[in-house]
């Protein structure tokens, strides 16, 4: 049976194809709000249903509901706002209960919100509760800093899904469902990632999926740091993995379309719901889930899940210590199986790995696979040139 979605029904904000063209019709009479490249990924996983319950951008009491108690309401988690900022001139335009008309960078037409209420929110105390630092060189706060000063809030309509690159691989939680239940699986496990896929996570998804029917691994493709490794260097990279080290019939690629907030402990909780709603029901959460820097405790996006009550989350996580080969071992191993010490552990750093990789060494294979290391080198000879 089918792991219920989030608040208990997936959401689905597309403008049916009978209504689109008069509702087009009708945005176009409308005042105007145009969407960042940011805020457009947050309203197609609004549209998608990857962010249910939510219909639509949050209003103040859900707002703070959120940051104060880590739930959207009673009985339902959530961590992290989903906000929709305008300048104060742009909201002293609009008025509560009216239609709005959302485009997106590009001048197109994409949506209409019907606007439920304006508010605003201290932006330090929003940093504070979110990210847990008021630092403006962590990426989340910056951004934050930088957010118009009106939120607006209000169920949406949405007229397209937002396409982009590999989007073959962007299945929406619809049609995750139906492929794991074609495929009669009972037990999925998500992989969260934003990088190659290494040894250590190669391990972790393998120790996951000896307990689990299938794999979903699932790389974050939303707005990420200018710094992250690309989308497409890490896509093929995955591709090259799930060919040559993976049991096809128990693994999917999928990417997903939500924008990484770089919020350590309260991004592990959304990364899990969001996968609750795509159709699993484990989720790996291993060391630094979601952190940047120095911001966070290593094990602190575990520790979070213990603020929720016993099945509140309906969803289990999987969580993982340090992994990495040992030589003495001569395998894969973790802090927890391992009994040598660390000078028999081969970790890198991403500082060591940048170095080698523009140096057009080869990584070692008890790090990454000689695959991952080809395609990894290519791209770094590449921007180096």
């Amino acid at each position: 049976m089918a792991i219920e979605p989030h608040g208990g029904v997936l959401v689905n904000r597309f403008v049916s194809i009978v209504e689109r063209n008069v509702k087009r019709e009708e945005a176009k009479r409308l005042k105007s709000i145009q969407l960042d490249e940011y805020l457009s990924f947050d309203l197609d996983c609004i549209a998608k249903g990857i962010f249910s319950p939510l219909e639509g951008f949050m209003c103040e009491e859900e707002t703070l509901s959120c940051l104060e108690t880590m739930h959207l309401r009673p009985g339902i988690p959530w961590t992290i706002p989903i906000l929709l900022d305008v300048s104060s001139k742009k909201a002293e335009e609009i008025e509560i209960g009216e239609n709005v008309a959302l485009y997106d960078t590009e001048e197109q037409l994409i949506g209409i919100i019907t606007v439920r209420d304006k508010f605003c929110i201290d932006k330090k105390y929003l940093a504070e509760k979110v990210y847990g630092t008021l630092d403006d060189k962590h990426p989340g706060v910056k951004r934050t800093y930088g957010l118009g000063d009106v939120f607006i809030s209000g169920r949406v309509e949405v007229f397209e899904k937002k396409v982009i690159e590999f989007e073959e691989y962007n299945l929406p939680p619809e049609a995750t469902r139906h492929y794991f239940e074609q495929k009669g699986w009972n037990r999925i496990v998500a992989f969260q990632t934003r990088n190659p896929i290494h040894r250590a996570h190669e391990y972790l998804t393998k120790c996951a999926l000896e307990i689990c029917d299938g794999l979903l691994i699932h790389p974050l493709m939303g707005t990420t740091k200018s710094d992250d490794i690309p989308g497409s260097i890490r896509m093929e990279c995955y591709k090259a993995l799930i060919d040559n080290y993976y049991p096809k019939e128990h693994v999917l690629l999928s990417i997903m379309p939500v924008n990484m907030r770089y919020a350590g402990p309260k991004e592990a909780i959304m990364h899990a719901i969001v996968r609750k709603n795509y159709g699993c029901t484990h989720f790996i959460v291993g060391r630094d889930h979601a952190g940047v820097g120095n911001y966070y405790g290593t094990y602190d996006a575990q520790k979070i899940f213990d603020k929720f009550e016993p099945n509140e989350l309906k969803i289990t996580p999987l969580f993982f210590d340090h992994s990495f080969y040992c030589r003495a071992c001569g395998n894969m191993a973790s802090i927890k199986t391992c009994p040598h010490d660390n000078t028999k552990h081969v970790v890198l750093s991403g500082t060591k790995v940048r170095e080698m990789l523009k140096n057009g060494e080869t990584l070692p294979e008890e790090f990454t696979r000689p695959e991952v290391s080809s395609v990894l080198q290519r791209w770094a000879q590449g921007e180096k040139a």
